[in-house]
């Protein structure tokens, strides 16, 4: 089940960010997310099984800036539902959203997904860079 994050939400989405990321310094930021309403959440049997970060002032565009996966759910189709439910979801036309060139399990994603490569920015993470991926809905 995908749905919008709620407050009492936060503390499933920290955990998974604490353990994936391996810190906790994005906390205030997820948190400005789910108050916001900028935060999809996929639920299991478990909890949460991961969470969507997004917002649409990208050039009045969306922009998914984060999708993270519990380790344990991974494989089962999480991510990608949590993308097509936005993409539903969203008012915009267009929906960009970026990963390092090095994680080739979320480019496969955004593939399968139609999404397509935008370009590149350098120096986010060193020797790793951020490839930005596009896709214009059906409206």
């Amino acid at each position: 089940m995908i749905k919008a994050a709620e407050i009492e939400d936060l503390e499933g989405v920290l955990e998974i960010d604490r353990e994936v990321i391996g810190h906790s310094e994005r906390s205030a930021s997820l948190e400005k997310a789910i108050r916001e309403g900028g935060c999809f959440i996929a639920k299991s049997d478990r909890g949460i099984a991961g969470f969507l970060i997004y917002d649409t002032s990208f050039f009045e565009c969306s922009f998914i800036s984060l999708v993270i996966v519990h380790p344990s759910e991974r494989r089962k189709g999480v991510a990608s539902r949590l993308i097509e439910n936005f993409e539903q979801t969203t008012s915009t036309e267009k929906v960009f959203s970026s990963t390092n060139e090095s994680n080739l399990p979320m480019a496969e994603v955004f593939s399968t997904l139609g999404y397509r490569k935008s370009g590149y920015i350098d120096n986010l993470d060193e020797g790793d860079p951020e490839i930005i991926y596009f896709k214009k809905l059906n409206r």
